[in-house]
């Protein structure tokens, strides 16, 4: 991907705005959310509840700085209904869908490659020690 030309934005603090957009799509949260909405729309809870069984649980600020960034970007939808008590469901757009798909395919990936990548650390960390007992 060729960048012509760096446009400062106010909040990327003068980052390229579509490397803004792979940060935020490809952020430990972010990853998550993408690949759980493609499923099906979430409440905030059960969205909480589904990507906290990946391991540590996601906090309920970063959830919804999360759920904020994307629904900024265009990637993912709000709907409030105005209910008591209220009702709020998130789900992906179009954009958020086909960047689910993106995320979803690089996560597959890792999943089946990582024995792969654990071999290579093996190896790293194994010539690193015979380079460090030589010198």
């Amino acid at each position: 991907m060729a960048v012509s030309k760096q446009v400062e934005a106010p909040e990327s603090g003068g980052m390229c705005p579509s490397r803004l957009l792979l940060e935020h799509v490809t952020s430990r949260w972010g990853v998550l959310v993408l690949i759980e909405l493609l499923d099906r729309p979430h409440r905030f809870s059960e969205l909480r509840r589904v990507i906290s069984r990946f391991g540590r649980g996601v906090s309920e600020k970063m959830l919804t700085q999360t759920l904020q960034t994307l629904e900024r970007d265009g990637l993912v939808h709000r709907d409030a209904k105005p209910v008591i008590p209220p009702r709020v469901d998130y789900s992906l757009t179009d954009l958020g869908r086909e960047a689910a798909e993106q995320v979803r395919g690089l996560a597959a990936w890792t999943h089946e490659r990582m024995a792969d990548v654990e071999k290579a650390r093996q190896a790293y960390h194994e010539a690193r020690d015979i380079q460090s007992r030589a010198s």
